[in-house]
């Protein structure tokens, strides 16, 4: 079953979000293995992305070993703080 997760990140700004994807994500047009969409705005009071895999064990696969290493090391003009994360089992995709 996918699943889905939405990160808010309070005080988040767009070069923020440009320097975390482009520590985390493989590039601009590939998505990380078992991601099977992204999307990522300024939103009120800072910046939202969501994203969704094809499980909730491909999600803490990258969680646990892409995401979280490169956070914790810091990555210089990105997000100062953790998000906030709200995880869902998305019940219906389209297409």
């Amino acid at each position: 079953m996918a699943y889905g997760i939405v990160h808010h990140f309070p005080g988040g700004t767009k070069d923020q979000y440009e320097a975390s994807i482009s520590a985390v994500h493989p590039s601009r047009t590939s998505l990380p293995k078992g991601q099977i969409f992204h999307a990522a705005g300024a939103s009120p009071g800072g910046w939202t992305i969501v994203a969704i895999h094809d499980s909730k064990e491909s999600w803490e696969r990258f969680r646990n070993e892409v995401l979280m290493p490169k956070m914790q090391q810091g990555i210089p003009g990105g997000f100062a703080t953790p998000p906030e994360e709200t995880p869902f089992e998305v019940s219906n995709k389209i297409p």
